[in-house]
């Protein structure tokens, strides 16, 4: 029985993390044509100079991904964020958080925990 348990606690924290990190799969390569407008405070690649600006480069892409989705549903406030986003899909959050979170940058992030905070 005890066994059984186990395998049932593995098999679901698998299926967790496998959904954990599917949200905010995209493609990178998409990521960077749709970038374009970014690059006017965020800086070419994600890394402004402008400290007004967050850097982008480096971000996790879970987090880049959630931000992105805040402001697109309100939840997160910046008028100029929320303009922004606000014709984008959901695709295209993906696609743009998978290619910032790709680039070399000046961060230095701290590795996701388990649950993918």
């Amino acid at each position: 029985m005890q066994r059984i348990s186990v395998l049932f606690a593995t098999a679901a924290l698998m299926l967790l993390a496998i959904l954990n990190t599917a949200h905010a799969a995209g493609d990178p390569a998409a990521g960077r044509e749709k970038s374009q407008t970014c690059a006017a405070c965020h800086g070419e690649k994600g890394n402004t100079q402008n400290s007004m600006y967050p850097k982008l480069a480096g971000q996790h892409p879970s987090y880049l991904y959630n931000a992105l989705k805040g402001y697109k549903s309100g939840t997160r406030e910046n008028a100029v964020m929320n303009g922004q986003v606000s014709n984008l899909s959901e695709q295209d959050l993906r696609d743009l958080a998978a290619y910032y979170g790709g680039l070399e940058g000046g961060l230095h992030t701290l590795p996701l925990n388990n649950s993918g905070q």
